[in-house]
């Protein structure tokens, strides 16, 4: 152990200083486009920039949706699929309230985007190194500490890394700071949280946010590729894992595993529920959750790659019980086991378990990762486009994450959009290996996709082919459901 350790200090130690330019160099394609998303669009398709067609934006625009007979992964979304169109009639589209609600997107969409080129504003849309994040390092609770581990990323953590057979590689003046946050960010979403402002930014910004994926969309299909294309990607298809829903009971999970496995998932991922069994007595919770791992694991038999998501849940005991559970049981990951602000203890459980710690999803800023990477308090960068940016903050994070030897695994959860979002960064970034598919898959379909997430007969999530996001909008379906349109 305290070889690994002292290696991966001495790894990290001498990797700071040239960092940004090890993910620049190793980056290629991908580092072009979030420089010159225009010249890289024309260039992945052999023509100058020059010749690419009029991409000033004339009109934004909401289809409000009826999805009240919808299945909800996501409780914020509100049915609102959002609409940028360009002189030369191109339209990106993305739905809004996948992490939050945010209101008033129209507005703000107006004055920030209307009369402008997409060439011109996407670099800057979401070039920030954003806020500082949730409590910061030294504001967690007492105890742990120590360096980072070595292993675990890159693949190199236990049933880390590529698969078998896998392939190839304006502001709106409102809220905290009074710039750019809009008014989802005012009141008790941002009280409390331990944001504040870093270097001008305002993250988490859910508007420029999701103004970041409709411009790609339309950049896309400007030039009749999809967008990992684009951003350098050369994969052609992703090896999906099951991500299961919070069950009701202990008993509840390896019948749902066992049902995933005989669909051809390779993988499975727990989201424990109440930990409760379904007669008897209350128990601790983490201990319920143990016998449910148990039980997966010996239904799925050895072979089968099994992982474990708390969603922040524990404390630092109870998190260290149940990850000593997983090494035992080999699971390949434990994803957010104590609440991310608790820097140090997410240091201990590195330095302490041998499996990957997966952290990322409640960090807002590129900033922020990069101080977790630097203390070792996490093996694998997790990320939410919603929350960084868009697709050029998370290209941004993931590149970081490549620059030091890290795996990069985006979060998949919501609707075929939310999911589109995800798996192109997937398919572009060097160090990401595995797609989320939301378990039951239907349950990410919505009416307006004809296309929808499904592995095939080999566990794979195959890459788009369409133009921009790459899940083209059924018009007559959408019309169907659509209440109105707010212009």
């Amino acid at each position: 152990m305290m070889n690994r350790q002292l290696s991966r200090r001495n790894l990290l130690a001498g990797s700071v200083a040239g960092a940004a330019a090890g993910a620049v160099a190793g980056a290629g394609a991908g580092a072009l486009a979030l420089i010159n998303p225009g010249m890289a669009a024309a260039q992945s398709v052999g023509v100058k920039s020059g010749d690419l067609p009029d991409l000033t934006i004339k009109e934004v625009k909401v289809y409000v949706t009826d999805i009240a007979d919808v299945r909800h992964l996501n409780s914020t979304e509100t049915g609102e699929l959002l609409s940028v169109v360009t002189n030369s009639g191109h339209e990106g589209n993305y739905t809004i309230g996948n992490r939050n609600r945010t209101e008033g997107w129209l507005e703000w969409a107006k004055a920030a985007l209307v009369g402008k080129n997409v060439l011109d504003v996407l670099p800057t849309l979401t070039a920030t190194s954003g806020m500082k994040g949730i409590a910061g390092f030294g504001a967690g609770n007492r105890g742990g500490g120590g360096g980072g581990r070595g292993g675990g990323a890159g693949g190199a953590g236990r049933g880390a890394g590529s698969p078998a057979g896998g392939q190839g590689s304006g502001t709106f003046a409102t809220g905290l700071t009074g710039r750019g946050m809009g008014p989802a960010f005012g009141g008790a979403s941002v009280a409390g949280s331990g944001l504040t402002p870093r270097g001008g930014g305002s993250w988490p910004n859910y508007y420029t946010a999701a103004a970041d994926v409709c411009l790609w969309d339309i950049l896309g299909k400007a030039v009749n590729r999809p967008i990992y294309k684009i951003l350098g990607g050369t994969k052609d298809r992703m090896m999906g894992y099951a991500s299961s829903q919070h069950l009701a009971t202990v008993e509840d999970f390896a019948p749902d595993a066992l049902k995933a496995k005989e669909l051809g998932y390779k993988a499975y991922k727990v989201h424990p529920g109440g930990g409760q069994h379904a007669t008897g007595g209350p128990i601790p919770a983490y201990a319920g959750h143990m016998e449910e791992l148990k039980t997966i694991r010996k239904a799925v038999g050895d072979e089968f790659v099994l992982a474990h998501d708390p969603v922040q849940r524990y404390n630092r005991f109870e998190a260290m019980k149940v990850g000593r559970l997983c090494d035992e049981l080999d699971f390949a990951w434990y994803e957010d086991p104590i609440r991310t602000s608790d820097t140090e203890g997410l240091v201990e459980l590195c330095t302490q378990l041998s499996l990957p710690i997966h952290v990322g999803e409640f960090l807002y800023s590129i900033a922020d990762f990069a101080e977790y990477i630097r203390r070792g308090a996490l093996d694998v960068v997790r990320l939410i486009a919603d929350n960084v940016g868009g697709i050029s903050g998370s290209m941004r994070v993931g590149l970081l994450a490549d620059a030091f030897g890290l795996e990069c695994t985006p979060h998949n959860w919501g609707n075929v959009l939310d999911l589109a979002v995800h798996f192109h960064l997937e398919l572009a970034l060097p160090n990401a290996y595995w797609f989320e598919v939301p378990f039951p898959a239907e349950y990410a379909d919505r009416p307006y996709h004809k296309d929808k997430f499904r592995i095939d007969k080999d566990g794979y999530i195959l890459a788009p082919t369409a133009p921009g996001l790459g899940y083209p909008i059924d018009r007559a379906a959408l019309d169907k459901i659509t209440k109105k349109i707010d212009r």
